[in-house]
C-alpha cells in the first residue's frame, strides 16, 4: 500500500522510520493513505475475505505478509435486554474481548509488530496499563522478537500480568504511573534500544480503524447514530473518526456517526475539556479509577479524541468507578457477556447520558466494549460477595441456597 506518515499539527512529512513524534513542532503523528486505487468500488467488495483485519488490507500500511492471530471478525451482540432497561431504541455491544489476547489492542498490534518486522527490528517494547503489554507480548511471541514492557508498579490488573509473563516479555514495574513509564519506553527507543509500539506509533491506531470497519460491515453498511468508546488514550476513537473519514472520501458513506467517549471520573482530562469547548487538555494528575485499562491522566492521542468528539457531533462525559461497575455486572447478568470495568465505562456512559437527556432514546446505538472480564478477575471477585460453603449434603445446599 501507498501511504506517507505525516505530523498530524503542522503536516510535516516524516521520513524517519524510528520517530513518534514530529522533529519540527513535536506534533503526533498520523498515517495519510493513498486510496486512488480504490475508486469506483464499494465496501461489499471487501467481502471475498473473512472478517477480520486483514479484510480491510487496503487501508493498512503494510507491504508484507503480516505477522497475524486471526484477530478481529468480533461479534457485534444485538444487546434487547440492556436496551430495555436502559429505555433506548437500539443497542448493540461490539465485544472486544473476542480477539486472541482478549482485547482490541490486538488489532494495533498486528500492524505495528508487522511493521517492526518489514523494518528488521529485533526488540519491541512498550508501556502499558495491561492490555498493551498481554498484546505485545503474544505478536512479538508470534513473530520471533524479543520483548520488553513497562507497567505501573501495582497498578496492573493480575489477568494482563499474566498474559505479558506468559508470552515470555521481559516485565519491568516502574515507580510512577503510565505516564512515567511511557515516558522511560520513549528514551529507550530514541536511544535504539527497541522499538516502540505504543500508540504514538502511527502504525498502531491504522490497525485500530478496522473496529469502526467491521461495525458498519456487521450492520451491512447502514450507519448507527452513534458509536461509545471508553477512552484512555483516546487512540481508538481517534482511530474510529479516521476509518470513517476514509470510507467517506471513498463515497462509501455519506455521513459520520456520532462518536462519544467516556472517561472515569478519576482520570478525566479530556471531559474536562469538551465541557468548556477546548481543543487542547490539561492533563490529570495521579489517575485513579478501577478501571485499570484507562488510567490514563495524560492521553497521547486526546487532542485528536477530541477532534473526533466535535467534528461527528459526539459528546463526552465521565462515570465513577461504581456506575461502571454497575453496567459491568449488569450487562454480564441481562446479556451472558463479561467485560473487564475499563469497557463497561462505555455503557455506564451511554445510561448517564440518557439519563441526562444528552443522548435521545430514539437512536440506534452501538458500544465498544474493549476487554475481556478475564482480564480484571480481581475486581470481580471483590464486587460478587462470598462463595457459599455448606456440608456435602442436598439439604444443607437447599437451606443455603433459599430453597
Amino acid at each position: 500500500m501507498t501511504y506517507k506518515v505525516k505530523c498530524w499539527e503542522c503536516g510535516n512529512e516524516i521520513t524517519d522510520n524510528y520517530l513518534d513524534a514530529c522533529p519540527r513542532c513535536n506534533g503526533s503523528l498520523t498515517i495519510e493513505m493513498d486510496l486512488s486505487h480504490l475508486e469506483g468500488t464499494k465496501p461489499e467488495d471487501l467481502r471475498s475475505r473473512p472478517l477480520g483485519v486483514w479484510r480491510y488490507s487496503h487501508f493498512l500500511p503494510i507491504n508484507s505478509d503480516p505477522v497475524t492471530l486471526q484477530e478481529g471478525g468480533t461479534p457485534l451482540y444485538d444487546c434487547d435486554k440492556l436496551a430495555d432497561e436502559y429505555n433506548v431504541r437500539e443497542l448493540q455491544v461490539k465485544f472486544e474481548g473476542a480477539n486472541p489476547t482478549g482485547s482490541f489492542k490486538d488489532r494495533g498490534m498486528t500492524v505495528g509488530v508487522s511493521r517492526a518486522v518489514e523494518l528488521g527490528c529485533k526488540v519491541v517494547g512498550c508501556a502499558s496499563t495491561g492490555n498493551t503489554s498481554a498484546s505485545l507480548a503474544a505478536y512479538a511471541a508470534k513473530a520471533g522478537l524479543k520483548c520488553v514492557v513497562l507497567l505501573p508498579s501495582g497498578k496492573v490488573a493480575l489477568g494482563k500480568l499474566a498474559q505479558a509473563m506468559f508470552f515470555g516479555a521481559k516485565v519491568v514495574t516502574v515507580d510512577g504511573n503510565f505516564d512515567d513509564a511511557l515516558r522511560v519506553v520513549r528514551e529507550l527507543s530514541h536511544s535504539g534500544d527497541l522499538y516502540m509500539l505504543n500508540s504514538v506509533n502511527p502504525f498502531r491506531p491504522e490497525g485500530q480503524k478496522t473496529l469502526a470497519f467491521e461495525i458498519l460491515d456487521q450492520m451491512d453498511f447502514k450507519l448507527p447514530d452513534r458509536i461509545v468508546y471508553p477512552v484512555g488514550n483516546a487512540a481508538n476513537i481517534w482511530a474510529a473518526y479516521k476509518a470513517l473519514k476514509e470510507w467517506q472520501s471513498l463515497g462509501w458513506i455519506d455521513e459520520l456517526p456520532m462518536l462519544t467517549g467516556v472517561q472515569a471520573g478519576g482520570s478525566a482530562p479530556l471531559v474536562n475539556s469538551f465541557a468548556h469547548g477546548q481543543e487542547d487538555f490539561k492533563a490529570v494528575e495521579n489517575p485513579e479509577t478501577v478501571a485499570t485499562a484507562i488510567r490514563i491522566g495524560n492521553p497521547a492521542s486526546g487532542r485528536k479524541a477530541l477532534k473526533a468528539v466535535y467534528d461527528t457531533g459526539g459528546v463526552m462525559t465521565a462515570v465513577s468507578d461504581r456506575e461502571i461497575i454497575e453496567a459491568q455486572f449488569l450487562f454480564g447478568r441481562k446479556e451472558g457477556v463479561g467485560c473487564e470495568p475499563a469497557s463497561a465505562a462505555s455503557l455506564a456512559g451511554v445510561k448517564k447520558l440518557l439519563d441526562e437527556g444528552k443522548i435521545s432514546r430514539k437512536e440506534r446505538i452501538v458500544c465498544v466494549c474493549t476487554g475481556h472480564v478475564l482480564k480484571d478477575p480481581d475486581t470481580v471477585i471483590a464486587n460478587c460477595g462470598q462463595v457459599l460453603k455448606t456440608p456435602a449434603t442436598a439439604d444443607a445446599v437447599r437451606k443455603a441456597i433459599g430453597g
